[in-house]
C-alpha cells in the first residue's frame, strides 16, 4: 500500500497579500502627489471660508458707508473697502461663493448632458452616431460667447414668463431678479460646455463596447439603457472626474469674462469676475480693489488645474502596472 502523499505547507492566511482595487491604488498615488494634496486642502479651506465666512463676519457685504469710501487695508478692514465703503474681505468671500457655485453647477449640467449624449452616441454607433456628432460639430462652429449671450436672452424671456406664472399662482415673487439671473447663467454656460465632454466620453465608450463584459451583458439580455448606465458610465468615471476638475476653472473664467462685459452676475450679487471688473476701473488709485479678488481667483484656478493633473495621473490605469 502506497504511503499517503504529504500535503504541501499552505501559507498562513495572514501572510497572503491582500489585493487592492483600482480606486485604492489611485488614492495611494494621489496622496504621493504633494501639489495635488495641497491644492485640494486649499480648495477645501477656501470653500469653507466662502460658505461660512460672510455669516460669522461682523462686517456686511451690502451695507454701504459713503462717508468711509475707499480705504486701504487695515486692522478694521483686512482687504480695505470699495468706493461705497463696503468691506472688501466679505465681498471677496461672497464673490467666491457665487463663482464656485457657478463653476460647480454649470459643470454638473455640462457633465450630465455630455456624458449621456456621448454614451448614447458611442454605444449605438452607426448613422445615429454620425448624426449626433455632426450636431456637435455644428455647435462647435458657432461663436462661443455670442451663443451664450443668445441663450441667456432666450432663457431670460422664458424665465420672465415662468416668473409671471408663479407670481400669479403664489401671489408673490418666488425668486428675486438676481436669483433668476444666476439660474440663467448656470443653464447658459452648462448648455455650451458639454460638447468636449461628449466627444471624450464617446471615444471611451467606443473602446469599451467591444469588451468581453459588455458582450456578456448583451448575452444576458440586458437592455441598452441598463448597459450604458450600469456598465459603461462607471468604467469611464475616472475620465469624467478628471475632466470635471478641468471644466470648473474654464467655466469660472467664462463667468468672469461675462461679468467683465456686464452680462454675468448682476447686483446685489457679486462674483470674482465682477469684483475684478470693478477693481480694474480704479486700479491706479485703489490697487487693493483689484489685487485681492484677482489673487483669490488666480489661486483657485491654479489649484483646480493642479488637482486635475494629479487626478489624471492617479487614475491612469497604466500607472498601476508599474
Amino acid at each position: 500500500m502506497l504511503a499517503p502523499t504529504p500535503m504541501p505547507n499552505l501559507p498562513d492566511l495572514a501572510e497572503v497579500e491582500q489585493g487592492t482595487s483600482l480606486w485604492q491604488d489611485a488614492w495611494h498615488r494621489l496622496r504621493k502627489n504633494r501639489l495635488a494634496v495641497v491644492s485640494f486642502c486649499f480648495l477645501a479651506v477656501l470653500t469653507l471660508l466662502a460658505v461660512i465666512g460672510p455669516w460669522v463676519s461682523s462686517a456686511s457685504a451690502t451695507k454701504q458707508n459713503l462717508s468711509l469710501g475707499a480705504t486701504p487695508p487695515g486692522s478694521a478692514h483686512w482687504f480695505g473697502t470699495d468706493l461705497l465703503g463696503r468691506d472688501l474681505f466679505v465681498r471677496t468671500l461672497e464673490g467666491g461663493r457665487v463663482s464656485l457655485a457657478v463653476g460647480l453647477t454649470a459643470t454638473f449640467v455640462a457633465l450630465t448632458i455630455g456624458v449621456l449624449y456621448g454614451s448614447i452616441s458611442g454605444f449605438i454607433g452607426g448613422k445615429l452616431d454620425a448624426l449626433m456628432m455632426r450636431i456637435v460639430d455644428i455647435l462647435y462652429s458657432l461663436p462661443f460667447v455670442i451663443f451664450v449671450i443668445l441663450l441667456m436672452v432666450m432663457c431670460k424671456d422664458l424665465g420672465d414668463a415662468v416668473e409671471k406664472i408663479l407670481t400669479q399662482w403664489f401671489g408673490r415673487k418666488i425668486l428675486a431678479s438676481g436669483d433668476w439671473n444666476l439660474i440663467l447663467l448656470f443653464a447658459a454656460i452648462g448648455a455650451v460646455e458639454w460638447l468636449t465632454m461628449a466627444r471624450i466620453v464617446r471615444g471611451q465608450v467606443q473602446s469599451l463596447r467591444r469588451q468581453e463584459f459588455i458582450e456578456a451583458a448583451h448575452a444576458l439580455g440586458l437592455r441598452k439603457r441598463r448597459i450604458i448606465l450600469r456598465h459603461i458610465v462607471p468604467n469611464v468615471l475616472g475620465v469624467i472626474i478628471v475632466y470635471a476638475t478641468l471644466t470648473v476653472p474654464s467655466v469660472m473664467l467664462l463667468e468672469a469674462f461675462l461679468s467683465y462685459l456686464g452680462l454675468g452676475v448682476q447686483a446685489p450679487y457679486a462674483s470674482w469676475g465682477s469684483l475684478i471688473d470693478d477693481g480694474a476701473k480704479v486700479m491706479e488709485e485703489y490697487w487693493w480693489m483689484l489685487m485681492f479678488p484677482a489673487a483669490f481667483f488666480s489661486a483657485t484656478l491654479f489649484s483646480l488645474n493642479f488637482l486635475g493633473d494629479g487626478l489624471r495621473d492617479a487614475l491612469d490605469t497604466r500607472a498601476s502596472k508599474d
